[in-house]
């Protein structure tokens, strides 16, 4: 019989209820088919009950200052995770890092692990729509599209339902494959993600188009965010005309290239807006603005509101964060 393995998982307030519990649902049936394989224990900083972003309230078995030694801590966030961000919390992580414990974090656990200062080479991923606010803070980082990553030492998570694809690789690895298959089949899923995957949908499903040029220019305009490409330069990066350019919008888009690349963007702003404390100027000139007055005043146009009103707005402490990594 193999020895049980410990998992203990930090739940900051508002952290992701679904990443959490796709996270322990694997383990619970792996017991089932296999007897003690894993214990898992809920931590929170100070031993209390911890809400989730959904309204429900989870109770913890300890605080941060009872537990001293750990093999894996995962670090499970939500909403807002700087703001619970604590030197208690980043000094606890170090000394569990200096005894050899694996780190790991879930949905935008990221962000904790990174602000310790934990996450140096690794490639790191995250849920997708607080990517770009955790490349804005942390550029030296490699950030990835991987529903998971697993390092020698970390373990990184876009959290959703791609909580269940991680712990059905860890449980892969450690105990087989046919015990990874059995655990999946429990969740009726039509088969096991690999880390690969990606979260979102691919361009084509998520705007319900087919054509091959029109598919490669929209992931050029998402990659070339902070010095966009003109429409002879888009055009020439996909090998036709401008013209051809603009009624291939025309027609499967009912847009203009330029008009819908300045909804991708002015989309990345309110993102950046919502999900960081960068400066309103900042966010400007990383969505590629060339003035904050030119920056307000269309960001107004699509959104109803200024820059700086919808980052105070109560909206803006809750963005589309439970969004579920896409199949």
């Amino acid at each position: 019989m193999p020895a049980t393995e410990d998992f203990h998982f930090l739940l900051l307030p508002e952290f992701s209820s679904i990443g959490f519990m796709s996270a322990i649902e694997p383990l619970r049936v792996a017991n089932r088919f296999r007897g003690e394989l894993y214990r898992w224990h809920i931590l929170s900083v100070d031993g209390g009950p911890v809400c989730a972003s959904n309204g429900i309230s989870l109770n913890a078995e300890s605080a941060l200052a009872d537990v001293h030694t750990a093999t894996n801590v995962i670090v499970v966030a939500g909403f807002n995770p700087l703001s619970r961000y604590t030197r208690e919390i980043g000094d606890w992580l170090r000394r569990l890092d200096r005894q050899g414990a694996t780190l790991g974090g879930i949905d935008t656990g990221s962000f904790v692990l990174a602000e310790a200062g934990l996450l140096q080479h690794e490639r790191v991923t995250l849920h997708w729509e607080a990517a770009s606010a955790f490349q804005e803070r942390y550029p030296s980082l490699t950030v990835s599209q991987e529903l998971f990553e697993i390092d020698a030492r970390r373990i990184t998570c876009a959290g959703g339902t791609a909580s269940i694809d991680l712990m059905l690789d860890l449980i892969g690895r450690r105990h087989g494959a046919e015990l990874a298959a059995q655990v999946s089949e429990q969740f009726v899923l039509g088969r096991i993600r690999q880390r690969s995957d990606h979260q979102r949908m691919q361009i084509a499903a998520r705007y319900g188009i087919h054509n091959r040029k029109l598919i490669q220019v929209i992931g050029v305009m998402e990659q070339h965010m902070e010095e966009p490409l003109s429409p002879d330069a888009l055009a020439e990066e996909i090998g036709v005309t401008r013209r051809q350019l603009e009624r291939l919008f025309c027609s499967a888009m009912k847009d203009t290239p330029t008009h819908f690349y300045l909804g991708l963007r002015l989309a990345r702003a309110r993102e950046l807006l919502q999900q960081t404390d960068m400066s309103i100027t900042t966010v400007c000139v990383a969505c590629g603005f060339e003035s904050p007055s030119h920056f307000s005043r269309t960001y107004r146009t699509r959104f109803g509101s200024s820059p700086r009103q919808d980052r105070s707005s109560p909206r803006a402490t809750a963005p589309l964060r439970e969004t579920v990594a896409a199949s």
